[in-house]
């Protein structure tokens, strides 16, 4: 899987050392010259791959400043941090633990565009890579203090109210289901007052459930908050760019709403636009039309958020997957910022978790997931005339896949940017309607 998300696959059936050394050598022929800042999450896989990626950049004369075991974010700070060229995250994020990934960053800390993609590949695909002789070969520098500089320059951002979470006298749960924000996201809490109970924060990459940090995939988490009579549950995906949340009854209230909660709370401070992507559920859409700000929609893809939010000049975006992108501190899905945004929100609003969730408006939602079947455009055309047949004032957004918008929902149909599967979202003010969109859907696309 190739795209501004990175170069994704399965360990020794698609993603090789070899792969990987070709790859971050066109990247450093691309940039010619300077620094690059590597990362990398818990997976077994990690330090194979970074070893090639590091022989490769400073084949090419790459210096690269090493910053070790770190969630994807703390990458992207530490490249304009230190003034870098880019950046390389080894991380297959939320897939499963025999993935792994090169996610690329240009000099602002953010995913490279397309265009540079291509250059990128070009370059790989015709094998002129700017090898340089003995004497002009990379650097290597170890820089270990990445995470701690991460979490103090959260501590700091305005929408942050410190004082107030510390008064509230938190018990949370955290899951980092052993990865790149075991150490991170409790350390945060800590500095906050907040009594951490931590679960599945080892760092040593055994995913002791499927990673994606959805409510199937939270029960250790739902458990362990009822067990240990917690305020709420936090958990990340393994690079800890996705926060997800469970409320003090030990019900997993869904991705979608540390989105929401964080939008409310960013515009009780300044007002501005929001950018979210085509797959995000409208409870972000109610909450920006709440506090009278303007939403703009963009395609799935870090990027794609990232180009819309500095064409829009959004005060907060993200994406629904529990991604929350702000701004003001740095352009990228930042597990550490949504949770001290949403802490932040709680402790000002004087409410529990369960309480903000029910202030956003109820939206059923469904996100499923399966392999690509055969003529997938041809049946996506079936879907397509059915959906003209059924519904009403349909709008159709062809930017990403395809979005059909009615008056009581959307349902949106496309190909995974990470895996080699198609994705289908169907979201209504029913649990019945929605239901029934997707059984009707999921028969027109066997």
């Amino acid at each position: 899987m190739v795209s501004t998300s990175g170069i994704r696959g399965v360990i020794g059936n698609g993603l090789d050392p070899l792969l990987a050394g070709e790859y971050a050598a066109a990247f450093g022929t691309y940039l010619k010259s300077g620094s690059v800042v590597i990362g990398q999450d818990s997976r077994p896989s990690g330090d194979m791959i970074k070893m090639a990626v590091i022989a490769a950049l400073r084949s090419v004369g790459i210096n690269v400043i090493d910053i070790g075991l770190v969630p994807t974010p703390t990458v992207e700070i530490a490249v304009t941090g230190l003034r870098a060229k880019g950046g390389i995250c080894i991380t297959a994020s939320h897939n499963p633990s025999e993935w792994n990934a090169l996610k690329f960053f240009n000099s602002r800390g953010e995913f490279i565009d397309k265009e540079d993609l291509n250059k990128i590949k070009e370059i790989c695909s015709s094998r002129k890579f700017a090898f340089k002789e003995y004497r002009k070969l990379g650097t290597v520098k170890i820089d270990d203090t990445w995470v701690k500089k991460h979490i103090d320059l959260v501590l700091k951002l305005k929408v942050v109210n410190g004082g107030a979470i510390k008064k509230t006298r938190l018990k949370v749960v955290v899951d980092a289901i052993n990865g790149a924000g075991s150490l991170a996201l409790p350390k945060l809490l800590e500095k906050l007052g907040v009594n951490v109970i931590r679960l599945n924060c080892r760092s040593d990459g055994n995913f002791v459930h499927a990673p994606e940090p959805i409510p199937a995939n939270l029960k250790m988490l739902m458990a362990a908050v009822k067990k240990n009579r917690a305020d709420l549950g936090m958990a990340c995906d393994p690079d800890a760019d996705r926060l997800a949340l469970v409320d003090e009854t030990g019900l997993a209230i869904g991705e979608e709403l540390t989105l929401a909660l964080a939008i409310a709370h960013v515009l009780s401070k300044k007002k501005g636009n929001v950018v979210v992507n085509l797959s995000t559920s409208r409870a972000s859409e109610a909450m920006a039309v709440r506090n009278k700000a303007r939403i703009f929609y963009a395609p799935v893809g870090e990027a794609n958020v990232i180009e819309g939010i500095r064409k829009n000049r959004a005060v907060i975006g993200g994406e629904g997957n529990g991604g929350v992108i702000y701004p003001a501190f740095h352009c990228g899905r930042d597990a550490l910022v949504g949770a001290a945004i949403v802490l932040s929100h709680l402790a000002e609003t004087k409410a529990t978790l369960s309480q903000a969730a029910s202030k956003v408006p109820i939206y059923y939602n469904r996100k499923l997931k399966a392999a690509l079947p055969s003529d997938f455009e041809g049946k996506m055309a079936r879907v397509e005339e059915q959906a003209k047949k059924d519904f009403e004032n349909l709008q159709i957004d062809r930017r990403d896949g395809i979005r059909f918008d009615f008056p009581r929902g959307w349902f949106q149909i496309r190909k995974s940017n990470t895996e080699p599967i198609y994705r289908l979202i169907a979201e209504t003010d029913s649990k019945k309607l929605t239901d029934v969109i997707i059984k009707e859907i999921m028969n027109l696309l066997k």
